[in-house]
């Protein structure tokens, strides 16, 4: 019991520091009259929906981590799409057998999406969603390879903004168990479309989109962390 209240101890404060992180970033954003999204368009131009923002999207070489930004959902302003490249991943994550997409043959690495983050208009995150393969154009990795991944994803980079890098590392941190549902639930739905619709490749089924949602709070999660971390420290 005493290794276990251990293991969750380090994984709550783990979460803790991540949600301190979160509001700092916000703390200085709206001192300096910004937020999470102004900073990701800033000296980007006209915002037109389905273009990458910024441009060419953002690559952490060492890292292998890299996102980009943009809208074409209703109930938001836009979402993040957050993904590690093959070189990042820990050696023993394997795509599983799937068929194989143009896209696939455009690149010399492999690829997997991690999550989704939804923005407001005010820039703030309001929700968390995973997506099937041919929205995001990546290579499919079982669940408990995409959660193997979350602890190597880090956006250590100055540009194009210092604090929405931090912010965006640190989200992925605070909300690591809803994260692990939704992938797990992804799995889910895909394994069960296909068994619905035998003739249908479902990874590029356009009928399959939105694999996992669900709405989150930034404030509400940091309440339970830090609720979490009284329990087992009692």
């Amino acid at each position: 019991m005493a290794i276990l209240n251990k293991f969750f101890r380090e994984q709550f404060e783990t979460m803790a520091i991540a949600g301190e992180q979160v509001l700092e970033c916000y703390r200085v954003l709206e001192k300096s009259n910004s937020n999470i999204v102004a900073e990701v368009l800033r000296g980007q131009g006209t915002f037109y929906e389905f273009n990458h923002y910024p441009k060419g999207d953002v690559f952490d070489s060492e890292t292998h981590s890299q996102y980009f930004y943009h809208s074409h959902r209703e109930g938001e302003h836009g979402h993040f799409h957050t993904f590690l490249r093959e070189d990042g991943m820990p050696k023993d994550c394997r795509p599983v057998k799937q068929s194989e997409a143009p896209f696939m043959k455009e690149r010399d690495d492999k690829i997997s999406h991690i999550i989704a983050i939804s923005m407001n208009r005010a820039g703030f995150p309001i929700g968390m969603f995973t997506t099937n393969r041919w929205i995001t154009a990546d290579n499919w990795y079982k669940a408990d390879d995409v959660i193997k991944m979350l602890d190597r994803f880090e956006m250590d980079l100055a540009s194009p903004s210092w604090p929405v890098n931090i912010w965006l590392t640190a989200m992925l941190r605070l909300f690591r168990p809803q994260i692990m549902e939704l992938v797990r639930e992804r799995d889910a739905t895909v394994a069960n479309w296909q068994k619905e619709h035998p003739d249908v490749d479902a990874f590029e089924d356009r009928g399959c989109d939105i694999t996992s949602d669900r709405k989150i709070s930034v404030a509400a999660q940091i309440k339970r962390v830090n609720e979490a971390l009284m329990a087992v420290a009692a």
